[in-house]
């Protein structure tokens, strides 16, 4: 059977489980709305319905994470033209079409009309290279990671706060790992008291803890300010040793996930370039290709900028002009890399703090001066492998394109 059309659009609600996808012909009809499982016969299935029904095919997506990955796989394997629709401007659409509520239908269909109505107002998606890939792995399980420590360590100091508050005080269980280690075993004032600095130092130092003198110091000192046994002290003490053990491995398990993303960083060959930038260490740049990829998909250092929120644009209205605001729209981990970069930089002499202490002159508060810094930076590190250069105190200049 021949197609019936000469162009489809067709929008996909990608899910976990299964995904919506609604196509509209070029008077934004609905030429078809399916229900697809994320399986590979499925997926394929719906593949061949759309070249059923078109000569010509027009894909776009509303996720480009996880969940779409065997989606996006099968349609550039298949040569699909794929593009990727921001869920922002989804959600926003969805509310201004008429109908009660959201449904995933409706999403897709919202999906597809952006597409047909704006031909090349969205990024198109290809297969990023195994390094990338691999990279947006580690680097996401690495966020996981982090996240799960941050919860941990709240709740070993509000449990170590029902035992003995000066204690908790005493010590940043999130910065250093001796008191950690000594939370393992020593949990109580009582416990502190009676094994004393000596002992405990020494107890310390068998397992290797860097200053093991003054992490027994204060906390045997916090130990001799509360006589009183608080309730539920010895239920708690048992928690706070469990945690204190769980801290440690994961610990390990973020050491050693490090360590996998530094290797595979370092196997790329830009890597010694986007290092050689001053604030970029292994990890941030890590994070920096895993998202950016080969930054091919950026036409010039202001659209890298646009993407991580650092490219103010106009919001003028009525009589107001020149009224610059952050868009709405941006990658929150790219600009967080950026300015993380940009604060460490300006911490040391060099064109980094220079520039800071400028911005600073001119009357800019601190985190105004931070951010015109990572703006600055963006076009150097744009810049830096298109022209295989090393960072350098005269950086070359980003074409604008």
């Amino acid at each position: 059977m021949g197609a019936s059309h000469e162009r489809i659009w067709v929008g996909i609600d990608a899910g976990k489980g299964h995904h919506w996808a609604v196509a509209v012909d070029a008077d934004g009809e609905t030429v078809f709305s399916a229900k697809v499982s994320n399986d590979e016969s499925q997926i394929l299935a719906l593949i061949e319905t759309a070249r059923e029904r078109a000569g010509e095919i027009r894909w776009a997506v509303d996720i480009s994470g996880r969940a779409s990955t065997l989606l996006l796989a099968l349609l550039i394997t298949h040569g699909q033209h794929v593009v990727y629709v921001p869920g922002r401007t989804v959600n926003r659409m969805s509310g201004a079409c008429q109908g009660e509520g959201r449904t995933d239908a409706k999403d897709a269909r919202v999906i597809a009309d952006q597409v047909r109505m704006r031909p090349k107002g969205f990024a198109r998606l290809d297969t990023p290279p195994e390094l990338v890939t691999t990279l947006r792995v580690l680097t996401n399980y690495r966020a996981d990671l982090i996240a799960d420590r941050v919860r941990l360590i709240n709740r070993l100091r509000d449990l170590l706060v029902g035992i003995c508050p000066a204690l908790e005080r005493a010590f940043d269980c999130s910065a250093a790992k001796g008191p950690v280690v000594m939370l393992t075993e020593y949990q109580t004032p009582a416990a502190l008291r009676r094994i004393g600095v000596k002992r405990l130092t020494t107890w310390l130092e068998r397992r290797k803890v860097r200053g093991a003198g003054a992490v027994a110091s204060k906390a045997v000192e916090a130990a001799q300010s509360q006589t009183a046994e608080l309730p539920g002290e010895k239920r708690a003490a048992k928690l706070v040793c469990d945690l204190a053990h769980q801290l440690l491995a994961l610990d390990e398990r973020i050491k050693d996930n490090d360590r996998e993303i530094r290797e595979t960083f370092r196997a790329d060959g830009r890597a010694g370039i986007i290092e050689s930038m001053p604030g970029m260490g292994p990890i941030l740049s890590a994070e920096f290709v895993a998202i950016g990829g080969d930054l091919s998909g950026y036409l010039d250092a202001g659209r890298l900028a646009s993407h991580a929120g650092l490219a103010p644009v106009a919001r003028d209205s009525g009589r107001r002009t020149g009224n610059y605001h952050r868009p709405k729209r941006y990658n929150r981990r790219l600009r967080h890399i950026f300015h993380l970069a940009a604060q460490t930089s300006m911490m040391r002499p060099g064109p980094s703090r220079d520039y800071y202490l400028k911005k600073r002159g001119e009357g800019l508060l601190h985190t105004q001066a931070l951010l015109a810094l990572a703006r600055r930076r963006v076009d150097v590190l744009w810049a830096m492998p298109r022209d295989k250069r090393l960072f350098t105190s005269a950086p070359p200049v980003a074409q604008t394109g």
